[in-house]
């Protein structure tokens, strides 16, 4: 069972569905759908609602960047099924992934504009951002766009910056506040709390015998939080939202493993097993430790519990886009 499905499938561009075809085509990676991204999403949409036509997102998989040095993948701040619960509660109708292949990086920007937008997507308006570039050797960009739009008759909107701190909100400094453990300044940039989703596996039944069972959850291999214990929150499948505890890491007290994000509910009980999770990220508590005997961990989970709980009690406040993402889990 897949509890957080989400209700936004993406399709994929060799196979675009009727009712996504003659859109208004937001375009880009997206990667964290921060608050800049939702400026120029909420701008398709309102240009899609104008011209009585759907809103889409084009996105990319694998992220271009992986693709030209999988020896370094990116670090995806929203993979797919999150990145399709964040544009649904824009307001999008749909998403459509382009495979970024060999092939793909070689189209030019002309045959970009005539064969992926004109031919497969039909579509009557594009939204992009300030600094868009697409195409081979990134040949084209948004005055480009422009000039092709004139030619086949679509509109384009070119969506400036949004700033924070004196500069733009970008991706990569949210992947560096959240490599930092630093939630409050990644959640600030993002426009929401930042969030995984994953089904929950098995795990050693440690927790259960510490007095502390936990869904663990497998992150991607490219997830770069930094290790620690965190406040989180997390829709249990009753429909409720709950207070927890989150340690991501190798457990170094018992056997330094795999990455695994394991997560203490407050006040659930329930089996989780094989059902998938969407778990917000409120607070950093403390970096992860390896201590010398079982009891000096579960003391340290107990602090980790009343400090959970404290912030809980008085949590940052909540985001429009927040707001909107729980009214579709």
């Amino acid at each position: 069972m897949n509890d957080f499905a989400s209700p936004l499938v993406p399709a994929m561009l060799d196979a675009v569905p009727p009712d996504l075809r003659g859109g208004v085509v937001a375009i880009g990676n997206f990667d964290g759908v921060h608050r800049g991204h939702a400026a120029l999403l909420t701008a398709a949409a309102e240009r899609a609602h104008a011209l009585d036509a759907p809103a889409v997102a084009l996105t990319f998989e694998p992220h271009p960047r992986t693709f030209f040095n999988p020896a370094e993948p990116v670090f995806r701040l929203s993979p797919v099924a999150a990145k399709a619960r964040l544009f649904r509660a824009l307001g999008l109708d749909g998403q459509v992934i382009a495979t970024f292949d060999e092939a793909f990086s070689h189209l030019s920007a002309e045959t970009f504009v005539s064969d992926v937008l004109v031919e497969r997507l039909a579509i009557r308006g594009t939204v992009v951002g300030f600094d868009f570039q697409y195409g081979r050797k990134r040949g084209g960009d948004a005055q480009t766009l422009r000039a092709a739009g004139d030619r086949f008759g679509f509109a384009v909107d070119v969506v400036g910056a949004v700033s924070e701190g004196g500069g733009p909100v970008a991706s990569r400094a949210i992947r560096q506040a959240l490599r930092a453990g630093e939630i409050e300044a990644a959640n600030a940039l993002l426009g929401y709390r930042w969030f995984v989703v994953g089904e929950v596996r098995k795990g050693a039944r440690r927790g259960r015998d510490l007095g502390y069972p936990t869904a663990n959850l497998a992150l991607a291999d490219d997830c770069e939080l930094r290790h620690g214990v965190y406040a989180v929150t997390v829709r249990t499948p009753d429909g409720v939202e709950r207070g927890g505890v989150a340690s991501f890491g190798s457990r170094p007290t018992f056997d330094d493993g795999p990455p695994l994000l394991e997560v203490f509910i407050l006040d659930y009980e329930g089996d989780l097993y094989g059902r998938t999770l969407s778990v917000s990220f409120l607070a950093w508590i403390r970096k992860e430790l390896r201590f010398e005997t079982v009891a000096d961990l579960v003391t340290a989970m107990d602090r980790d519990t009343a400090t959970a709980q404290q912030i809980l009690a008085s949590p940052p406040p909540r985001s429009d886009l927040d707001r909107a993402l729980a009214a579709i889990d």
